[in-house]
């Protein structure tokens, strides 16, 4: 599962911003559940920015949330995010040279009424 916070930061508000996002993505890849994370900046415009996470599930993402140490340095920055879907299931993967293999998704086929 990858978890995508975007962020627009004021150019002169990067450095701030840097501070935080490595202290929010210590505090994450402490969190049993936890893959890879990685903060990226927009190649075309640099105020543009992105925590990119990778978490073994939905539950672990969320029980992760709850930490001590994320909700101090973590959330309050995540909060700072764009307002758009941020979490998304992999339903398809490919190794380099590699087939394609589908994943069947974690949603349920209905809504359960």
């Amino acid at each position: 599962m990858l978890v995508t916070n975007r962020f627009v930061v004021a150019v002169e508000a990067a450095d701030d911003f840097t501070v935080r996002a490595h202290a929010a993505l210590a505090a994450l890849a402490a969190r049993p559940g936890y893959r890879r994370g990685e903060l990226l900046r927009a190649l075309d415009d640099p105020r543009h920015w992105c925590l990119l996470t990778e978490w073994e599930s939905v539950g672990t993402y969320r029980r992760a949330l709850g930490g001590f140490d994320v909700k101090i340095t973590a959330v309050p920055l995540l909060a700072e995010s764009l307002d758009e879907p941020s979490a998304y299931e992999t339903l398809a993967g490919a190794a380099p040279e590699g087939e394609v293999v589908v994943v069947e998704s974690d949603r349920a086929a209905r809504p359960q009424r």
